[in-house]
């Protein structure tokens, strides 16, 4: 499997459930927890929407956090 599928599946693993452990995800991906853990890092440093840490359990958040220096300082109108 190719790796952005299996990061695919396992957001979709997150997201379908209202936490998950390491050990689940690893059981449904068939890889190991230190797998789990790296690709949830990797997913949250690029911005998906993702809670959790090594020890506790995963959740997806329902917007992902606003970072006020990538949105612009004033919205323009659309030309009439």
């Amino acid at each position: 499997m190719r790796r952005a599928d299996g990061l695919f599946r396992l957001v979709q693993l997150i997201r379908g459930r209202r936490l998950s452990t390491a050990r689940f995800l690893a059981a449904r991906l068939e890889v190991s927890e230190r797998t789990v853990y790296r690709d949830v890092a990797d997913l949250m440093a690029q911005g998906v929407p993702i809670e959790g840490e090594a020890g506790a359990r995963f959740t997806a958040l329902a917007e992902p956090p606003r970072n006020p220096a990538r949105e612009p300082l004033h919205k323009s109108r659309a030309p009439a």
